[in-house]
């Protein structure tokens, strides 16, 4: 059967990223269309009429929105390649809890941090940050992947946001690797893989683009 596999992003997306990372890991050929999300393309509009949010994944005409969704949705569709999810229901819960963990936690700190409006705000929302980071690298303890020896759902979850590291440390003066080493080494782990390498981008140009979207928005560098 013939598969068409489009995702609707924009590159610096943490959640687009998850989507590239769980097709990729299953081997799955897809197409990328990048969206300008100040001119929202008329089929992201048409594929996403709720959110109007990246990413959606159409899979023959039909379309999945949300990251976590889609990843558990791929992982579903394609169950006779490499696992995304345990198979045990409690492993599964766990996983699923830790992504939902990240989606809730994470995000919303970080914006604290690369829209701050005055370096005390940014240092308050560091500390929210390093408490939350603390907190996941407790969860993965002495194992490579929070899973366990296998990579999966918590993984993908939370490695996208290593692409946005540089801009928060920048921001809120402070170095992940110093606050949370053994994270740091899981995150190098993760890069050693293609699935992941080939799917996040460049901290560098995520900066930049941070920079030059304070500026237009007349926010301190």
């Amino acid at each position: 059967m013939g598969e068409e596999l489009i995702l609707l992003n924009f590159w610096p997306s943490t959640f687009g990223a998850r989507v590239r990372i769980a097709l990729r890991e299953k081997g799955l050929s897809f197409d990328e269309k990048e969206e300008d999300l100040k001119n929202k393309s008329p089929l992201l509009l048409e594929m996403n009429p709720v959110h109007k949010k990246i990413p959606v994944l159409i899979h023959n005409g039909k379309p999945i929105c949300e990251s976590l969704v889609i990843v558990q949705y791929i992982d579903e569709v394609w169950n006779d390649r490499v696992p995304l999810l345990p198979s045990d229901p409690c492993a599964k819960a766990q996983a699923r809890f830790w992504g939902d963990f990240i989606d809730k936690k994470i995000h919303n700190t970080v914006s604290k941090i690369t829209w701050c409006k005055s370096k005390e705000d940014a240092q308050e929302a560091k500390k929210e940050l390093i408490e939350i980071l603390k907190l996941l690298e407790g969860e993965l303890g002495e194992k490579l992947y929070f899973g366990g020896d296998k990579f999966g759902f918590a993984d993908i979850a939370l490695i996208p946001s290593y692409m946005w590291f540089h801009t928060y440390e920048t921001y809120g003066d402070f170095s992940v690797e110093a606050e949370c080493p053994k994270l740091i080494e899981w995150a190098k782990r993760c890069l050693e893989r293609e699935s992941v390498s080939k799917s996040l981008s460049d901290p560098n140009k995520i900066y930049d683009l941070v920079v030059s979207y304070r500026e237009r928005y007349g926010l301190q560098s």
